[in-house]
This record gives C-alpha cells, structure tokens and sequence, in this order.
C-alpha cells in the first residue's frame, strides 16, 4: 500500500516547530492537530483518512498505520520532507473482548499499531533530531494501561507504551530529544462511542464514576500534547501524564 501525501511544499521555519500526529483525522487527533496549529506549528497528520482541517500548515498523509510496509515508506517519506521536531503517536484501536473472545490477531494488529507504528516513526525522524539536537516524542498511552475489563489487548500495548517512552527517554537524553507519555482517560471521541453508546445509561454511570464527575474532551488531551511538545519543556522526560479526571487514582466501570 502507498501513501498519498497532501498539501504544499514545506517551506523552511524559523525553529523546528514540525509536529507529526497520527491518526490526525478524528477525535482527539484533529483536536491535537488544530492545537497544534493554532501554536503555530506546521503539522502532518498521518492517518487513513486525509485530515478534514483546511490549513496552509496542515498536510495530510493518508496510510494505514497496521500496514508495516506502507507505515515505513510514509515515515521516511515524511522525514525527508520534514525537518520534524516532535512525534505524537495518537492513533489506536481498542477491539475489546472478555479473555474467552480474545483473539491473538487482534493482539498482533494492536502491537503492530500502538508499538511497531511508533519505533517506525521514531527510527525514521530520530536521525534528523539528533543532528539538530532538539525532538520531542510523546506516545499516546491510555488509563486502560493500569487495567480494564475486556482491555486484554489494548491494555497490555498501551501498557507497553509506557516502558517503551521511559527506555527511549534514557537513550536519547544526550541528544535533546524527550520521550514522554500522555494517557487520557475516557474522553468523547468516534472510538469512545465505538464501545459506550452515546446518552446510554452506561456513559452517565460512566461520567459519574470519574471523580471529577465527567468525560473528557478532546481538548483536554491536545493541552497536554502542548505541554510536551514545548520548546521549554526539556527537563521533562521519561514521565505519564495521566489526563483522566482521577480516573488513575481511583476506580471506574466500564
């Protein structure tokens, strides 16, 4: 599969403000893409479908992340156009199911996207960084990595996110680069209501098991995304954000 890439050449920035966000198209990627926009970033979304924000910075890569060959070919495509500086891997799935339903393809699919997708991503643009001594890698975990029922294969790759960005952050601490992890709690997006249909009974009794009493939005993400992504924030490595409402210090029902 090959990837299709989108919007007017790069034009050469001032500092390196190149943000690459996966699974920009929907939900809490397309608010981290316009986040990221409105702060002045030049921003590539990396999805299977084009990013629906009409920008002069924005531009679209359209490819499926699972597809390990069409993952690699648009990441070295996008790190010879782009001198990136920042990597949000955002895009994932979840495909629940009890243990007893639990199927190993899915398992595979899910490290494929949440694990292999990101050293794809990394690899590519790690070079780049390193030569300009500046990046920031942020990975986008979820509260389900503490665990959750019917989040056997979800949890245990989003769990992985989180020792994958603390050995990352050691191994690029010299070179400027931080590696961090955001993970969001339960938050309104089109994968959210894949699995709790929205106004049920289930999403109220779930809004109300959150201490702070209700979902997220995607924005709440994206302002942690920022705070990663900055500049200044170089002394922070290594370290999960846990964006979920108090969701990772207490207990909620799915």
């Amino acid at each position: 599969m090959s990837a299709a890439v989108q919007g007017r050449a790069p034009q050469a920035l001032a500092s390196p403000r190149v943000a690459v966000v996966t699974g920009g198209s929907a939900g809490i990627g397309l608010a981290i893409c316009q986040d990221l926009l409105e702060r002045g970033y030049e921003v590539v979304s990396m999805a299977r479908r084009a990013c629906p924000i009409s920008h002069p910075r924005l531009h679209s890569v359209e490819v499926d992340l699972m597809d390990r060959a069409a993952t690699g070919q648009a990441a070295a495509e996008v790190a010879r156009r782009f001198e990136v500086s920042v990597i949000v891997h955002n895009a994932g799935v979840i495909r629940p199911a009890l243990l007893p339903e639990v199927k190993l393809d899915d398992l595979q699919a899910l490290m494929e996207l949440h694990l292999g997708c990101a050293i794809q991503l990394v690899q590519a643009v790690l070079p780049g960084m390193r030569a300009r001594r500046h990046g920031r890698v942020i990975l986008m975990s979820s509260r389900a990595a503490l665990g959750a029922q019917t989040r056997t294969a979800y949890s245990a790759t989003k769990a992985g996110m989180l020792g994958m960005a603390r050995t990352w952050a050691l191994e690029f601490a010299a070179d400027g680069i931080t590696v961090n992890t955001v993970a969001p709690g339960p938050v309104h997006s089109e994968m959210f209501y894949e699995v709790i249909p929205a106004g049920s009974e289930r999403e109220h009794k779930l809004a109300a098991s959150i201490p702070v009493g209700r979902i997220g939005e995607p924005s709440d993400v994206a302002r942690a995304i920022a705070f990663f992504a900055d500049e200044a924030a170089g002394f922070v490595t290594g370290q999960v954000l846990y964006v979920c409402g108090g969701a990772s210090i207490g207990s909620i029902s799915l």
